[in-house]
């Protein structure tokens, strides 16, 4: 975890001559707010070195916007008051492949006096993992990214009033890939120009939607890269004439967007998801780090769901992951567990939540789900037997006798869930606890009655 103060004195030039190099005259230094948002502060690439000592300002009150940019007021954060620091993270600087000219970099905040501002996302989730590795464990992470492509309307973005998509065909087809062959090529040189490296790429299932994996890192990582996937698939979009949305859904009456995580375990002796005695090769910390995760699953849909729009999409025989259990290789529940292909299990073998979408702050659902697995370990928890098949084509009473629930159907029922967490309270501090709470229940308050296609339209360009 980087220093706890705002480093004074920051060796840069060496950056900044090897981004110089590369033609970049501006750097963007972003963090993503409790709403999902990826927001942005710039700097001449000669105020870099300048930058990384002392930071850049911005208001507190960031981290109070909602989707919508309206702003609300918790018991710690909201008004015109204060201001922070946003130091940029040198180690992840990167020219942009797809936006010449320009650098991003993400920040850590801190306040004006120097300690970090108790409230930064990607600080919780760099505490978490410290605290993971301190008890010998440590985790490997990775966000699916799947979104939507449109056609720009002629009339420019603000006579749109739907999504017209940029390609049809068959679900998964190579109809489909005929038609972004181009574009996906063009995106993949971007991401590995930029250092990641990219696993799989493919059409998928929903309205003119595609799908990406990345290669798994540390969950900071894991984290900051899906924000710089995002950003590039929207600059190679934009390039081409086309307009990305990572939404959790375009199309209400359709099949949405997801940002699954993927996790997986390794301690002392080695990969806890694999090589055990518990179910399907887990360890017993494997197992009860998986058992708390899935425990808090309801509260964690308030992170890692954070849009009432994520609703719309978190519905039954979706593949969304809509019901509160886990099974080996079974969509439709929300922790899948993925044991990979015979002979590659030590390495493979990963847990994935598959209720999440875009709208959660990546930092936030990271160091989350650490905190919520390693409550598991600390209360000796057991995972309950797999399911198998579709939870929705059982009766109330069968699914109740194979503890089956169903996750939150509503934003506002996330939030109360979320509020009844003590390990998520623990975890993530008052401040940033109560801030998220707070947000979570004005949006789900504010939207209760909003019709569906409403709600997709409110959110299809936010995210």
């Amino acid at each position: 975890m980087p220093a706890d103060r705002i480093p004074r004195t920051v060796e840069a030039e060496a950056d900044v001559s090897r981004i110089r190099e590369a033609g970049v005259t501006m750097v963007a230094i972003t963090f993503v707010d409790n709403a999902g948002i990826t927001r942005v502060k710039c700097v001449p690439v000669e105020r870099l070195p300048h930058t990384a000592s002392v930071g850049v300002g911005a208001s507190p009150v960031f981290d109070t916007f909602c989707f919508d940019d309206s702003m609300i007021v918790g018991r710690h954060l909201g008004g015109p008051d204060g201001d922070l620091r946003l130091i940029p993270d040198l180690g992840r600087l990167v020219p942009l492949a797809a936006q010449p000219g320009w650098a991003w970099a993400p920040a850590d905040k801190f306040t004006q006096d120097g300690p970090r501002f108790p409230g930064c996302q990607r600080t919780f989730a760099a505490a978490q993992v410290e605290i993971a590795r301190e008890r010998g464990l440590t985790l490997r992470m990775a966000f699916e990214s799947e979104w939507s492509l449109a056609r720009w309307p002629a009339d420019g973005p603000r006579a749109d009033t739907g999504f017209e998509p940029a390609f049809d065909g068959p679900a998964y087809g190579l109809i489909r890939l005929g038609q972004v062959g181009g574009y996906a090529a063009d995106l993949v040189r971007a991401l590995s120009a930029q250092g990641l490296t990219v696993e799989q790429f493919h059409p998928e299932y929903a309205l003119a939607q595609l799908e990406l994996s990345v290669a798994p890192n540390d969950p900071v990582g894991a984290a900051d890269d899906v924000v710089l996937v995002r950003d590039t698939v929207r600059q190679v979009s934009a390039a081409r004439g086309l307009r990305a949305s990572f939404a959790p859904t375009v199309d209400p009456d359709g099949a949405g967007s997801g940002a699954h995580l993927h996790f997986s375990l390794a301690d002392g002796d080695g990969p806890a998801m694999a090589g055990g005695s518990g179910p399907y090769g887990m360890t017993e910390v494997g197992a009860a780090f998986t058992a708390g995760v899935l425990r808090e699953l309801p509260a964690l849909c308030a992170i890692g769901a954070a849009h009432p729009t994520s609703y719309v999409r978190l519905q039954p025989s979706r593949w969304a992951g809509a019901w509160q259990c886990w099974g080996r290789e079974t969509r439709e529940a929300a922790l899948r567990f993925v044991t990979g292909v015979a002979g590659t299990e030590a390495h493979a073998a990963n847990a994935e939540v598959k209720c999440f979408d875009a709208t959660g702050n990546p930092y936030l659902v990271a160091g989350a789900v650490i905190a919520a697995g390693l409550a598991g370990i600390d209360d000796g928890l057991s995972l309950p037997p797999d399911i198998t098949g579709d939870p929705a084509g059982l009766s109330e009473d069968e699914r109740r006798d194979l503890g089956i629930t169903r996750l939150p159907t509503s934003l506002a029922e996330a939030a109360e869930a979320f509020a009844g967490s003590r390990v998520l309270a623990d975890a993530m501090g008052e401040v940033l606890y109560d801030t998220v709470l707070t947000m979570r229940r004005s949006d789900g308050q504010r939207f209760a009655d909003t019709p569906h296609d409403e709600l997709t339209a409110l959110s299809r360009w936010r995210y």
